[in-house]
């Protein structure tokens, strides 16, 4: 706690002496604590919540906090008939500080979270007896530590009958790393609660955000960044904290693996940013991290960039970033806060989500206006994302025309190139992939697929599961003749599959043959497409 926290919950304290007419005692004032070990157990401060701060054969002085009962004050004094009892309110830190004394944590050493494919349990056993151990702030700040040193993307508490399991999601799987009772976990819950300002009574799901900087018992010190999501669950309070990674340098570009085909597509919308750029996926597919890349791309001294955000994931110098809180039907809609903003004269406008159909014709009819709009929306792919937007586009061919960019994407691992094993696929595996491979669009140049060889992921002790990051799939689609043709004379009655098909016939790679053709690189397994394309 800071110098000016104390100093400020002294005084409340102070105050609050005064209101109930008890005398005052600032401990922070008392330079050597004495302690009064033969008075009280150790259990018994905690459970009556005081601390003996002067004693002598002939007077006993307690301080008490607001939370000690009067049935505790005259429990004591019975106690203690032949010396002359008296109180004084002390604050709750100052009855911390004395608790760290007469109970002083245990030394705790930090060991590093290894996933282990064979010996997770005991991975597990180890992570939660440490845990047990430590103070509940300590608890988040560990708990971030490791999660950022494996690269994971989230931490997942979730409450079970028995227990509380913990689990990191690692290139997009989750795995267990440590299990909690209930009363551990509610002081865990506590601790978020405070510093991501949720209620930890709450009966709907919250939304919080976590920054700050911590230095733990053992002098290691821990950046924490931290989107919160917490739902009431049967058996508790529920939570999952996104990772955010504060370095800027990563959001470029270069970093989005695309291929010289996409590269082409994303740079032609950089040199005329005008129209409509969807990123479509589910949670977890990068959505963000796409247009966060494109608006680091565009940033310039000429252009004014806005985006509208719940909440605001990243921040960038150059860019005004506006966060809106959009989790009940009275507040203002990303359509609300998108009108007020294009009253500010940008040139670009992300808007974190397009949730409804009004944001939807706002971002179209701002797209027609020379404004770059860019938004993600939850969709299977890019087609079945126009279809969503078919209610709104109608038969109005400038819609369509503002329709820039439909870049659907999802995340699969990435097999680690030191382990990884190739192997030759039994016949039935084959021909399977020689018709996603015949499906590919008419003019593209098709791989050899004589002696087909496939790779599966290898172990090793460094990297047991035999995968190392994650790389995106992509399907990007844009209005060519062929298409927008296409939405004119028959759009009110086409289905995604319609609109799929047409735009592969026209060139488009869609997310299964884009993996598939990523597998038989070698970048990442068959089986790992199939998990997460289907």
């Amino acid at each position: 706690m800071s110098q000016d926290a104390r100093y400020d919950e002294e005084q409340s304290t102070a105050k609050r002496a005064r209101i109930l007419k008890v005398t005052y005692t600032d401990t922070s004032k008392i330079a050597d604590k004495l302690l009064y070990k033969q008075l009280l157990t150790v259990n018994e401060l905690y459970h009556f919540k005081v601390i003996p701060l002067q004693a002598d054969a002939h007077n006993i002085h307690f301080g008490i906090t607001t939370t000690t009962s009067q049935q505790t004050m005259a429990t004591l004094r019975q106690r203690f008939t032949d010396q002359q009892v008296s109180y004084s309110l002390i604050s709750d830190h100052g009855f911390r500080d004395y608790m760290r004394l007469y109970d002083p944590p245990q030394q705790v050493v930090y060991h590093d979270i290894k996933i282990d494919k064979d010996n997770n349990a005991n991975v597990i056993q180890e992570v939660s007896n440490m845990l047990d151990q430590v103070h509940s702030d300590d608890m988040l700040a560990y708990l971030v530590q490791q999660a950022h040193k494996l690269n994971a993307s989230d931490i997942h508490i979730e409450n079970l009958k028995d227990s509380v399991r913990i689990r990191f999601r690692i290139d997009g799987v989750l795995h267990p790393v440590a299990r909690l009772s209930h009363d551990k976990n509610r002081m865990l819950i506590a601790a978020i609660a405070s510093a991501g300002n949720i209620s930890t009574a709450a009966n709907e799901a919250q939304q919080g955000h976590i920054s700050e900087h911590v230095r733990m018992v053992d002098g290691g010190e821990v950046d924490i960044n931290l989107r919160v999501e917490s739902v009431p669950a049967v058996n508790g309070m529920d939570i999952v904290m996104r990772l955010f990674n504060l370095d800027a340098s990563m959001f470029t570009l270069d970093k989005l693996g695309l291929s010289p085909q996409e590269r082409t597509v994303v740079e032609s919308i950089i040199k005329r940013p005008t129209g409509l750029v969807l990123a479509v996926g589910p949670t977890g597919s990068g959505k963000t991290t796409t247009l966060y890349s494109l608006l680091n791309s565009l940033m310039s001294d000429e252009r004014k960039i806005i985006t509208i955000e719940d909440p605001v994931e990243y921040q960038f110098d150059g860019i005004t970033q506006i966060s809106v809180t959009t989790q009940s039907s009275e507040e203002a809609n990303f359509g609300d806060e998108l009108r007020a903003v294009l009253r500010l004269d940008p040139d670009i406008v992300m808007v974190g989500e397009v949730r409804d159909m009004d944001t939807a014709k706002t971002a179209l009819q701002a797209s027609l206006t020379g404004h770059l709009v860019l938004s993600t929306f939850h969709a299977a792919s890019a087609a079945a994302a126009l279809t969503r937007l078919m209610d709104v586009i109608g038969q109005n061919p400038l819609f369509v025309g503002a329709i820039r960019l439909i870049m659907a994407q999802r995340l699969v691992r990435r097999l680690d190139d030191a382990t990884k094993q190739p192997y030759q696929p039994v016949p039935a595996v084959v021909d399977q992939v020689k018709q996603v491979i015949d499906s590919l669009p008419p003019n593209m140049e098709r791989p050899n697929l004589d002696n087909l060889q496939l790779y599966q992921p290898g172990t090793s002790i460094q990297n047991p599961f035999g995968y190392s990051g994650q790389i995106a799939l992509r399907e990007q689609f844009t209005i060519t003749n062929t298409i927008d043709d296409l939405l004119r004379s028959n759009g009110a009655n086409l289905t995604a599959d319609d609109i799929e098909s047409a735009a592969i016939a026209d060139g488009m790679i869609n997310m299964l043959q884009d993996g598939v053709l990523k597998a038989i690189a070698g970048l990442t397994s068959l089986e790992e497409i199939y998990r997460v394309v289907g």
